[in-house]
């Protein structure tokens, strides 16, 4: 029988954080991309990568609006230029989208989310306030 004495609870302690480092250094390093802001809306947009796309993905569910830009065989597509416009038709923000994820912040309300890219516009309706809502493109 083996007896637990403080080195080798010791020794056990180093060879686990040892271990786990490489991935506590990982999950440290893998952020999101600045936060850029437009009026009243505060946006992110990335995704480019397979850590970024999973550190984006991940964050969607604490953003009242995401947006997911593809073309219809699923490859990701970024640089496509988009309009939120308000109830009234008033335009709260017009950027390019720099990658296929983005996370946006914006007053509750109902919005139209239009997004084009490579000749195609399409639009979304969504209503922002209760829980998260995602608009998925496909182009």
């Amino acid at each position: 029988m083996m007896q637990i004495t403080p080195r080798s609870v010791a020794l056990a302690t180093l060879l686990c954080a040892g271990a786990a480092g490489p991935w506590i250094a990982r999950a440290q390093t893998t952020t999101l991309p600045p936060m850029k802001s437009q009026g009243a809306v505060q946006y992110v947009c990335g995704g480019i990568g397979s850590d970024e796309s999973n550190a984006m993905r991940a964050a969607m569910k604490d953003y009242p609006l995401s947006l997911l830009f593809a073309r219809a065989d699923g490859a990701y597509l970024a640089e496509v230029a988009v309009t939120i416009k308000d109830a009234s038709g008033a335009a709260v923000l017009s950027m390019p989208a720099s990658g296929p994820v983005c996370l946006i912040t914006l007053p509750a309300g109902r919005y139209t989310v239009e997004a084009a890219t490579e000749g195609i516009a399409k639009s979304h309706s969504v209503s922002v306030g209760r829980g998260s809502q995602t608009a998925d493109f496909r182009f």
